[in-house]
């Protein structure tokens, strides 16, 4: 029996999954937590170590027998990360992360360097958001001057862990299209926007070189000594969450969308070309399958829920029971669930907020309800913008710890008034890793076949766990959602006028 592992190093987690790709079936699937750095500006850190022992940590768990059948490895990583390497490969500092706002000066002032936001999009396909990685840079050279003399190398989340299981720094097109750095059209770095982000240094030679989605690299003797694996362990190129997520659940060709309900919410569906919105309503990202991944991403979605839960003192695993007797709109109850600012909309320094409450309906159920359904309308809205565009999906493939939950799965069906199906596997980032792994591992082995029809192999979906539109609650969510778009369109006025005095 041969294993494809696939490893995702995320914000609140590391998982790793084993699968045995001629039975079909993930044979081990394991995780460990991960703390987070947080400052009231807005950072949000975490140190690269953290990182490595938990992925030790699952590996220690993995049977020996188990990893003695490891053929291959694909790594999926938080987007966006910044991580700081001097000329030996050592770590200069704490990994700015995806969710972290504290570099919105450095976003405006790249772009203007660009010739504005317009320009940012003409120049590479994509504006400079808060929590890209283009902004990381300059803020460093302020805030962080030691680290920026010293740096050598510029890797992502997911490249990090490639360079410890490998001692090989690369990226591949879709993680670096998140960069800022990238012209998603010709797949090469955009020699302008590096330059409006660093006129003092050539930043080009701080990237690794970038390959091909099915590219290979062999594992570090040292390492798969360590980690008790043969020593002919191949480690697949990777990518970022949501490209592997997209993997994972099968997007990979088009006419598939797919959610993840993680820390982030995302929408994402793949296309054959670039897709670059002239007015920035979707991030115009690559896959890491060798095409594009148009996508929508919040900063907010189970971040709210499980802060709601740790409020009131329960667990989110009980979360759907503690709504149960709740009815859509919430009694009233409106969540803006922007605890980590906004990116879509763009709203960095917008804060979290309740409204409604009265003496009637400020109950635990309610406010749980009203942060699961905040979170959803937000990614409804980013949905709206991709229908304005043209494009129409019969049904959402759910992947993410919010996938879990029944009450949420119908929401989705409820609020986006399509069917929702779930993926068997709902470590979508980590299995999408392991199946990239399994595609490379093929193409080196000799084999011809694509990405497409390995995912339409693997990827199965549960059919007891799908969810259809409940004609009455879709009635309802019709007038309550224009509610928090109301709400939405406040938080807008306030963040622009907060920004134009320097308020935060």
């Amino acid at each position: 029996m041969s294993l494809f592992l696939g490893l995702d190093v995320g914000t609140q987690s590391v998982k790793l999954i084993a699968y045995d790709a001629q039975a079909r079936k993930v044979v081990a699937s394991h995780g460990h937590a991960l703390e987070l750095i947080a400052h009231d500006d807005g950072s949000r850190e975490q140190r690269t170590e953290w990182w490595i022992d938990a992925i030790r940590a699952c590996f220690a768990r993995l049977e020996p027998v188990q990893r003695a059948q490891v053929v291959a490895i694909g790594v999926s990583g938080q987007q966006h990360g910044f991580v700081p390497l001097d000329e030996a490969g050592g770590v200069l500092a704490p990994a700015k992360l995806w969710c972290d706002t504290s570099t919105q000066l450095e976003c405006d002032e790249i772009m203007a360097a660009a010739g504005g936001a317009a320009k940012s999009v003409q120049l590479a396909g994509n504006p400079i958001l808060a929590g890209y990685t283009a902004s990381k840079l300059p803020w460093t050279r302020k805030h962080r001057p030691e680290t920026y003399a010293q740096l050598a190398s510029i890797l992502l989340p997911h490249d990090y862990v490639n360079f410890w299981l490998t001692g090989e720094r690369w990226m591949e097109h879709g993680d670096a299209s998140g960069t800022g750095w990238l012209d998603v059209r010709t797949r090469q770095w955009s020699k302008p926007m590096l330059a409006a982000t660093d006129a003092q240094r050539d930043l080009s030679a701080l990237l690794p070189p970038l390959v091909a989605a099915d590219a290979n690299f062999a594992i570090s003797p040292d390492i798969a000594d360590e980690l008790g694996l043969p020593r002919g362990v191949l480690v697949s190129a990777g990518g970022g969450d949501n490209m592997m997520a997209a993997i994972g659940t099968g997007n990979v060709e088009p006419g598939v969308l797919s959610m993840s309900l993680g820390t982030s919410g995302t929408l994402f569906a793949y296309a054959d070309h670039p897709v670059v919105d002239d007015t920035a309503g979707w991030a115009a990202f690559c896959s890491s399958t060798g095409g594009w991944l148009p996508l929508i991403c919040t900063m907010n979605c189970t971040v709210a829920t499980e802060n709601v839960a740790k409020a009131f003192g329960f667990s989110t695993r009980d979360g759907d029971a503690v709504m149960d007797g709740t009815t859509p709109g919430a009694d009233g109850l409106v969540m803006l669930p922007f605890f980590n600012g906004e990116r879509t909309p763009d709203l960095p320094n917008a804060r979290a907020s309740l409204f409604g409450m009265d003496l009637n309906n400020l109950s635990r159920g309610n406010v749980y309800r009203a942060a699961m359904e905040g979170a959803t309308y937000a990614l409804r809205n980013g949905f709206d913008a991709l229908q304005a565009a043209g494009l129409r999906f019969d049904a959402i493939r759910l992947t993410g710890g919010g996938s879990q939950s029944a009450a949420w799965r119908q929401m989705v069906a409820d609020v986006f008034e399509v069917k929702v199906d779930v993926p068997e596997q709902a470590e979508g980032a980590a299995f999408g890793a392991a199946l990239q792994a399994l595609w490379a591992h093929g193409r080196a082995s000799g084999g011809d076949a694509d990405i497409a029809a390995i995912a339409r192999e693997h990827v199965r979906v549960e059919p007891a766990l799908s969810a259809h539109p409940d004609p009455v609650a879709v009635a309802a969510y019709r007038m309550h959602y224009p509610r928090f778009l109301r709400h939405l369109d406040v938080a807008r006025e306030l963040n622009a006028s907060q920004a134009g005095t320097g308020m935060t």
